[in-house]
């Protein structure tokens, strides 16, 4: 059996090179105690992969699979630091009724008490909307919702606060690729 040249250039792994910054930020995460373990191995495989070394033999060194040090590495030279930073969209049915149900949720917690308490809790106000408890919790989490904190919980008035908040912990949550996302607080 022959291989085409097309074969064996699709078979070499693409050439890692660095920039003195980004070889900063990879050795920051490697080494780093409270860098998720996820990101550890991932920044260690590139800079591996920088000193030329062959994705078979930083397989064996960090005990994973050759296909996983391929999967960054490639990642890294499409997309540089970024490409192994966050974790790739995974598949899965799009979660449609808690998308749905969040406006209420949000708008419940916001705008609205309940009847016999200071503020709703994931159980009550999953029995008044008729959702699971661990629906709320996670609409809340999402959305960076914590009405159990008097002190640091302010209810708005204002009618398109469910919108404004949707939009704000997005960006947050989900900035624009290469955007820079600053916090401007009113102070008195």
């Amino acid at each position: 059996m022959t291989s085409t040249l097309e074969d064996d250039a699709m078979r070499i792994a693409p050439e890692v090179t660095l920039t003195d910054e980004q070889r900063t930020i990879l050795n920051r995460w490697a080494r780093g105690r409270s860098t998720p373990a996820r990101l550890v191995r991932r920044a260690r495989i590139i800079l591996l992969a920088a000193q030329g070394t062959e994705n078979i033999e930083i397989a064996e060194e960090l005990g994973v699979e050759r296909t996983i040090v391929g999967r960054w590495r490639r990642r890294f030279v499409e997309k540089g630091l970024a490409g192994i930073e966050k974790d790739a969209p995974r598949g899965g049915r799009p979660a449609t009724k808690r998308n749905e149900v969040a406006r209420s949720i949000i708008e419940y917690t916001t705008q609205r008490k309940p009847a016999d308490a200071t503020h709703w809790s994931t159980n009550t106000l999953a029995r008044e909307l008729g959702v699971s408890q661990s629906m709320v919790s996670r609409v809340w989490r999402a959305n960076g919702l914590k009405p159990h904190l008097v002190r640091t919980f302010k209810v708005s008035n204002d009618p398109q606060f469910v919108e404004k908040l949707t939009d704000i912990v997005g960006l947050y949550l989900n900035p624009p690729e290469g955007a820079l996302v600053l916090c401007m607080d009113e102070k008195s």
